[in-house]
């Protein structure tokens, strides 16, 4: 059940993780529609300027394992008013650097400062809710969505005004620092009755790991498949290039809207359950792409299907997970670390496997990433049936 002895309102407490949420959101899609002007701004090449993507992967990992020990040690609220603080300092900062040096620097501290975030608000909104977590895990990650979908509408919005790249990082610090002061503010959960739930579900080796491969799977293929359908679509000519940036944004805005769905479907339903269909309905979405995109309305089906049943299946392992194991800190990071890695991994891997085998191999590529999710998984509940005889190691 929920930490009864929580001193706040726990429901303001979680509003207060999806604002935080929403600023994840928002930095982690500002890079991609202000990349020509960071070039230009540091005078450097586009294909210079996309290593900003590769600091900030690697930033957010390292940010992601170095933060979830401390979450199981202090009070949280702390770090992740620390954590926005650095973000908001880093927006006022970015456009006024000129050096790509420099500003490889502070999309490292950025990535690190978000790894931080990510990991503690998932870690505490499980601390906070319990066993009633599910819709509420749901919502939070619906948030992230709303996020990244506000970021480039303010990057239109400041530039169709005659603004700048600076006015652009700077309104994102400054709906960013407002809500720092709120998480510090406010009562954190308690770190030593979280981990009380550790004698009841201990975080049984095996199982820990079985994880961290579904997610590096799924997310990979997440990032994968968002990230090359639109070279899909146009290389194998089955739309032209506005069509198929269409086709792109539709899959994003499936995924959205199936996160906002998923809220109260978390209510009603078991995480296994949903999970299951989420996995049956990915599978069937892909073979639809794979063999039927040559069908305008087929494509745009498999498309939206892909990214409406992917939607819920992050936050539901998460909710899964913290079903049958206590989610100290360091195991949510775990999370997190074999996510991000599997979201450099299998997109990379696609990119190789385009142009020797064409575009069709990239699509494949994700199908194959599923499919070992969706096993692993199976395996996952098998050994939970003796997962209680084994000796727990990881807290």
């Amino acid at each position: 059940m929920a930490t009864k002895s929580h001193p706040g309102s726990p429901y303001l407490t979680t509003v207060i993780y999806y604002l935080g949420f929403i600023c994840l959101g928002m930095t982690t899609a500002v890079l991609g529609p202000t990349l020509q002007g960071l070039a230009k701004n540091t005078d450097s090449t586009l294909a210079q300027i996309s290593s900003l993507f590769l600091l900030s992967s690697f930033g957010y990992l390292l940010g992601s394992f170095g933060a979830g020990r401390l979450y199981d040690r202090v009070k949280g609220h702390p770090i992740l008013c620390l954590a926005l603080l650095i973000l908001a300092s880093m927006m006022v900062l970015v456009p006024l650097v000129k050096a790509l040096l420099f500003l490889q620097v502070l999309f490292f501290i950025i990535g690190s400062a978000g790894g931080s975030l990510d990991v503690g608000i998932n870690t505490l909104i499980v601390w906070l809710h319990g066993d009633r977590v599910p819709p509420f895990m749901n919502g939070l990650h619906a948030f992230f969505g709303i996020g990244t979908t506000i970021a480039p509408l303010i990057v239109a919005a400041v530039l169709s005004n005659m603004g700048s790249l600076n006015s652009v990082y700077w309104a994102l610090a400054i709906l960013i620092l407002p809500v720092g002061l709120l998480i510090l503010f406010s009562p954190s959960p308690s770190h030593i009755l979280a981990r009380q739930n550790a004698i009841d579900r201990p975080a049984v080796p095996i199982l820990v790991f079985l994880t961290v491969v579904i997610f590096f799977t799924y997310t990979g293929a997440e990032l994968g498949f968002g990230g090359w359908i639109y070279t899909f679509t146009t290389s194998q000519e089955y739309a032209n290039p506005r069509m198929a940036a269409s086709i792109n944004a539709a899959f994003w805005a499936a995924l959205t809207v199936g996160r906002l769905i998923s809220i109260p479907l978390a209510v009603k339903l078991k995480p296994q359950i949903i999970l299951w269909v989420d996995f049956c309905g990915i599978i069937v979405s892909l073979i639809i792409v794979i063999f039927f995109s040559s069908t305008e309305m087929l494509l745009w089906l498999g498309t939206i299907g892909t990214g409406l049943f992917m939607a819920s299946i992050f936050p539901t392992l998460l909710n899964d997970a913290q079903s049958r194991m206590h989610m100290s800190g360091k195991v949510t990071s775990m999370f997190f670390i074999g996510s991000s890695l599997g979201s450099m991994a299998i997109p990379w891997l696609m990119g190789q496997l385009i142009i020797p085998f064409g575009a069709t191999a990239a699509i494949i590529v994700v199908l194959c990433s599923i499919l070992l999710a969706s096993g692993t998984y199976f395996i996952l509940n098998i050994k939970q049936r003796t997962a209680s005889t084994l000796p727990p190691q990881v807290s």
